[in-house]
């Protein structure tokens, strides 16, 4: 099997979050189809939007401005913890050489509270990185990546990221 070179990438689109936002919810990087179109969890077998519209029992938001309006809805923000790195594909395991996101962004426009990491990478990157300045323990999520299939089913993720919706900051 042919090794996979790393590349560097760059993150390419801004977090997204509004004033009235109270969770945060931090992957890694995106994906390459991510980046390509430009905003989170948008490669067809991630199963990240499948799991919320079950969590909050509502339809399936298929267009980029539906994702946006049931974050806003919902009150959450979404972005990353790598602002560059060096990646083999979109393996998390091997992402090195890191450059950090900068969460002040958000954290002092918005009223997150609450700090969700999904996948074990992106927990180990906010707790290095973004804990000792912010201060807010993470809550750490399983990846919804199809790479994480045969660990959590969906039905799985569903369990785990009710606690999202069960949070109490509202």
């Amino acid at each position: 099997m042919k090794k996979l070179e790393k590349e560097k990438v760059e993150h390419t689109f801004p977090p997204y979050y509004n004033q009235d936002s109270k969770i945060l919810i931090l992957g890694t990087m995106p994906s390459r189809k991510s980046r390509e179109l430009g905003f989170y969890y948008m490669h067809p077998q991630n199963r990240f939007w499948k799991v919320l519209s079950k969590v909050f029992e509502e339809e399936f938001p298929n267009s980029l401005e539906e994702k946006k309006e049931f974050l806003k809805k919902h009150k959450i923000a979404l972005w990353d913890c790598v602002q560059s790195c060096d990646i083999e594909a979109s393996s998390d395991a091997s992402i090195q050489n890191v450059v950090p996101t900068n969460l002040s962004l958000i954290l002092e426009n918005t009223e997150v509270k609450r700090i969700y990491t999904t996948g074990k990478k992106a927990g180990e990157l906010y707790r290095k990185y973004h804990y000792p300045k912010t201060k807010i323990e993470n809550i750490p999520l399983p990846s919804t990546s199809s790479a994480n299939i045969a660990n959590f089913s969906e039905e799985d993720l569903v369990k785990y990221y009710q606690s999202i919706k069960k949070d109490d900051t509202f």
